[in-house]
């Protein structure tokens, strides 16, 4: 009976990871050959050839991939040698600076593309302190966005880094050194194999995310590529299938990539050892080695934390008050009143807050189900699941939201279908929520998955056997015994799907047509395109964000440590 209910459930859990997880993907990949872009019928490969016979559109992939690369690189180069320092060295001011390593991720990157452009723009803050005339922007767009995106994604491979460091048995180490072999040799032939899984955990999420990333070039104007002219394909979208051959290029290519980067970087190649101890522990670097590690890591965070510091800016300049200026010349904090009550920024910031906390209790009761099954019991399948559990990390945002929104346009939620209208985002009518909230809990299920799976994996289960010889019933030992000691699993994983969601960009710019159904990120978006006092109203909601995501943050930090990186592991 007991195996009878875990088959139920974990069929139930795959038949809903199949519905809105697979197959909007399936529809993608379908509409990418399909002849009729109306119905989806026939096969061709017309769609697919012309992508790649179109200079333009060829270009825009082109474009996309180097984006991804740079991006990649830029964040190993950053956060490698500060995983180093964190894991390995004790300084000054360090623990100061490992907490606020991870303020990048308390701002989107395309919000964090206003304060860019404030600062750097030819009429920036740089220009008048330096007296030139550079069009840094204008000219090098590609390295704008480049920047914009490292400066925000480098944390993620920051975290996988330092927790694959932590996990490392000192004595390799020490039997290298006493052989003789030098800082570098030992880095380079031992640290650095063993880490790799975890190196390229993280930059796994950082190419898929900046290879697709859509709002950051739309902010920056770079509109040659991929996912910027899917977005302005969308309208468009049951008359042409260039759309779906785009989205469906991008993925395809978001697949190989990881596993090429699998095949060649991934394999583990060593045996992890459990831990040694290290007399001593961390060294100390004292003196001039001490305050330099001290600058390295602050010069990071500093450089890190500059878009930040433009968007809070520009939100409290007076409209026109900060042109060919170093600084504002008149400050104002009427924009964070007109973000929280103005109609349409109220309703937006409204919008968010009820779909994120719908998509935020709805993954942590999945969460608890999924986690017990691929821990707590033996049933087959727990390793597809806990699979198809991680696949929207590996799978673009960009792709899922066009998925969906294929989705309402086949059957069985089509025009005269069974379901028609139930999810729409099109039409004279939509009905985008249910889609918003699926969207935003399927694409932040990882995040739930792996804090409750830690959780449980520190909990033992001889106190719910406990429960269970004493007379409990199953469900009331997991309710009773084993929620109450994940408790803060959970909650530190809910946060982060709630922060997450509210600053969700793809789903929000693309399943979002009307603006009475605009979540934040979309309100930000529109606001920037208008004249006058928008950017600034865009900027002030930008730090209302700022300001949430802090607090989410710090609260998952505290209580899940050094196992936060874990949730960003593929």
């Amino acid at each position: 009976m007991r195996n009878l209910i875990q088959y139920g459930l974990m069929g139930t859990i795959l038949f809903v990871l199949t519905l809105f997880l697979l197959y909007p993907i399936g529809l993608t990949v379908r509409g990418g050959f399909a002849a009729d872009p109306a119905t989806g019928e026939g096969w061709t490969l017309d769609h697919l050839r012309l992508i790649f016979q179109d200079p333009n559109l060829l270009n825009g992939i082109i474009n996309a991939f180097k984006i991804a690369v740079a991006t990649t690189l830029l964040c190993i180069i950053i956060s490698l040698p500060l995983a180093v320092l964190s894991a390995r060295f004790s300084f000054p001011g360090k623990k100061i600076l490992n907490a606020s390593i991870l303020v990048p991720l308390i701002l989107p990157p395309f919000v964090g593309a206003i304060g860019i452009r404030a600062l750097l723009g030819r009429e920036g803050a740089l220009n008048a302190m330096l007296g030139t005339d550079w069009d840094i922007l204008g000219q090098a767009k590609f390295w704008g966005v480049v920047s914009v995106m490292a400066l925000h994604l480098y944390p993620i491979i920051y975290l996988n880094a330092t927790a694959s460091l932590a996990n490392l048995d000192p004595a390799l180490d020490e039997s290298a050194e006493n052989l003789g072999a030098s800082d570098w040799r030992r880095f380079f032939k031992i640290t650095l194999p063993l880490i790799r899984p975890g190196l390229f955990a993280g930059a796994t999420i950082v190419f898929i995310w900046s290879f697709t990333e859509l709002g950051t070039p739309l902010m920056f104007d770079y509109y040659g590529v991929t996912s910027v002219q899917i977005f302005y394909g969308l309208k468009d979208v049951q008359n042409n299938a260039e759309p779906y051959a785009l989205t469906l290029v991008l993925l395809v290519a978001a697949v190989m990539f990881y596993l090429l980067g699998k095949m060649v970087f991934g394999r583990k190649g060593y045996a992890m050892y459990s831990k040694a101890s290290r007399a001593g522990g961390e060294v100390a670097l004292s003196g001039m080695w001490g305050w330099l590690a001290t600058l390295g890591f602050g010069f990071v965070v500093l450089l890190a934390i500059v878009p930040h510091v433009g968007v809070v800016l520009t939100s409290l300049a007076e409209p026109g008050s900060w042109y060919a200026s170093v600084l504002p010349h008149d400050l104002t904090l009427d924009h964070f009143n007109e973000a929280l009550t103005a109609p349409e920024s109220f309703n937006s910031i409204k919008n968010s807050l009820i779909l994120s906390l719908i998509a935020m209790v709805l993954n942590m009761g999945f969460g608890v189900l999924i986690g017990y099954l691929i821990v707590r019991t033996t049933i087959k399948g727990r390793s597809l699941l806990d699979a198809l559990c991680m696949l929207p990390l590996a799978v673009p945002g960009l792709v899922m939201a066009f998925g969906y929104v294929a989705m309402t346009l086949r059957w069985p939620f089509g025009n005269g279908d069974p379901l028609a209208g139930t999810l729409q985002v099109f039409g004279e009518n939509p009905n985008p929520f249910p889609l918003l909230i699926i969207a935003y809990a399927i694409r932040r299920l990882p995040y739930i998955v792996r804090s409750t799976v830690s959780g449980l994996e520190q909990t033992s289960g001889e106190l719910e056997e406990a429960a269970v010889n004493l007379g409990a019933t199953r469900v009331a030992a997991v309710r009773k015994v084993i929620v109450p000691l994940i408790m803060a699993n959970l909650i530190a994983g809910g946060l982060l799907v709630f922060s997450f969601s509210m600053l969700e960009v793809s789903d929000s710019l693309i399943l979002a047509q009307r603006s009475d159904h605009f979540p934040i990120t979309k309100m930000i978006f529109e606001f920037t395109n208008r004249l006058g006092d928008g950017i600034y109203i865009a900027s002030a909601m930008g730090v209302w964000g700022m300001t949430l995501l802090t607090i989410t943050l710090i609260g998952a930090s505290l209580m899940l440590g050094k196992k936060l990186g874990s949730i960003f592991r593929v």
